[in-house]
């Protein structure tokens, strides 16, 4: 293997190491090693390379890495002005405040969906949302607000590869995600976490075109069916204030 695979190789593993972190705060070495599937010592040379730019710290004491401040410095000088997570705050925050649940922003990653953005609700009882969380596209009313706005060939895309569960039939969630989308809306109760209840609406830029997804999720306690279906309308028309700002 000539110098040049070698390199791209050495900086294809040292950004593994960094996507290890989306998930987790602090890693030993034996849980990053694990995790991209590598010698400990190849993980430790490049954790040290990764620690000498700063864009990892190690914790002498309990010895576990985390994301070190270059990271933030390379955020700082990002473009925000196009970024949802960031224009779409303050009506997520407006949101929150007038249904007092916790407020989420997703979009779809291939066959993921990720939660860019989070505004927490206030009540003791909530539901926490961690930013950077990534979930599967066939479960929770956010999945299917991403699948329903898709084209059709995401969508066979989707429904065809291989992680697809063999328990959820393809014809009937077809139909579902035609049903959502007549109505704009989309709900689901526990369907991926045992007492938590959601509703998605899409959030679409001047053109169509599906920016994100915005959702709002709480206790099934308190988000009964008849409170979400009273909390749609008031989603919908945030998501469409949202899809006005929206670059087309």
């Amino acid at each position: 293997m000539d110098d040049s695979k070698l390199t791209v190789r050495a900086v294809e593993r040292a950004l593994d190491i960094l996507l290890c972190f989306t998930d987790e705060t602090d890693l030993g070495l034996t849980e990053i090693a694990a995790r991209v599937e590598l010698h400990k010592s190849t993980v430790h040379r490049l954790l040290a390379s990764l620690e000498g730019k700063g864009f990892v710290q190690r914790d002498e004491a309990t010895e576990k890495y985390r994301l070190g401040l270059r990271i933030l410095e390379l955020y700082a000088n990002m473009s925000h002005a196009d970024d949802p997570a960031v224009l779409l705050l303050p009506e997520m925050e407006a949101l929150r405040d007038r249904l007092d649940e916790t407020v989420s922003l997703y979009v779809r990653d291939g066959d993921e969906r990720v939660r860019i953005q989070a505004v927490q609700s206030n009540q003791a009882i909530r539901r926490v949302a961690p930013v950077g969380a990534r979930m599967p596209l066939y479960v929770g009313a956010s999945s299917k607000i991403l699948l329903a706005f898709a084209d059709v060939a995401a969508q066979a895309a989707i429904l065809d590869a291989p992680g697809w569960p063999e328990h959820i039939a393809k014809g009937d969630f077809l139909e579902q995600l035609a049903e959502i989308k007549r109505l704009g809306y989309a709900t689901s109760v526990a369907e991926r976490e045992l007492g938590a209840a959601a509703v998605a609406a899409p959030i679409l830029a001047r053109t169509g075109r599906l920016a994100a997804v915005l959702a709002v999720s709480g206790p099934s306690s308190r988000m009964t069916p008849e409170v979400m279906k009273q909390q749609a309308p008031v989603i919908m028309e945030a998501a469409a204030r949202m899809g006005k700002l929206m670059k087309p």
